[in-house]
């Protein structure tokens, strides 16, 4: 299977990334020289797809002046500076836009080294559409840099996730996931969090996961930037 199409979340606000984000939204912050924006496009772009959209809300000129720019694959600009319709409402608003098959959807403040073989073309292999309906991509914490949390979720041996039973989970979300449009016939209306489709799908067996096989950079806060950017030095990567 080959996702052609996409969506990334790119509307927040950036408040953990001030006072870099005072004049640019956090998407368009660079690491090492280019966008975190710039950066899942081009995974995404690499891994086949064609057609993307992108939302905007703080200093949204500056991400539809992006768009206009970017010229190696579609992209449609949704506009939520009315109302921030959070990751779930989001992605719900750009259902028209993303075709009737599995889609990706990424975040904007993080990125990933790929392995041997890229991560989105990994997740596209092992999607199972008699077994799944959302499948995310996992970064063990000791591979995730700029990220001190407690984890995310557990995996089972057929991966299938559950939420953290406890203090720590050896698992954190990497802000990547495919997705069937399926899910969303029953979504709540306006704004929502993609936790309340993902919790339906855990109570019916049907959320998936995929660790990464390298490193995931969380860049968060400005002293995440250095970070990640010492981590490609370190690797020879740009």
């Amino acid at each position: 299977m080959i996702a052609t199409h996409a969506m990334v979340l790119a509307a927040g606000l950036g408040t953990r990334m001030r006072p870099l984000t005072l004049d640019r939204p956090k998407p368009l912050i660079e690491v090492a020289g280019r966008s975190l924006l710039d950066r899942g496009v081009d995974m995404l772009q690499r891994s086949g797809v064609t057609h993307m959209v992108v939302n905007k809300h703080y200093l949204p000129d500056q991400i539809e002046a992006w768009a206009g720019n970017r010229h190696d694959l579609e992209i449609a600009v949704q506009d939520e500076t009315g109302l921030l319709l959070d990751t779930g409402g989001g992605v719900a608003q750009a259902l028209p836009h993303l075709g009737c098959e599995p889609f990706f959807v990424l975040n904007s403040d993080s990125f990933w080294i790929d392995g041997p073989t890229p991560a989105l073309k990994r997740m596209t292999t092992l999607w199972d559409d008699t077994r799944m309906d959302c499948l995310l991509l996992l970064s063990g914490k000791s591979r995730a840099i700029g990220f001190d949390g407690p984890g995310d979720f557990e995996m089972d041996t057929s991966g299938l996730l559950s939420r953290r039973d406890g203090d720590t989970a050896p698992l954190v979300y990497a802000g990547a996931y495919l997705v069937h449009p399926r899910i969303f016939a029953d979504a709540p209306d306006g704004a929502f969090s993609m936790n309340v489709l993902w919790n339906r799908l855990i109570a019916n067996g049907r959320l998936s996961g995929m660790e990464h096989d390298s490193w995931w950079l969380h860049v968060g806060t400005p002293k995440a930037i250095a970070e990640a950017e010492d981590r490609l030095a370190a690797l020879g990567v740009q």
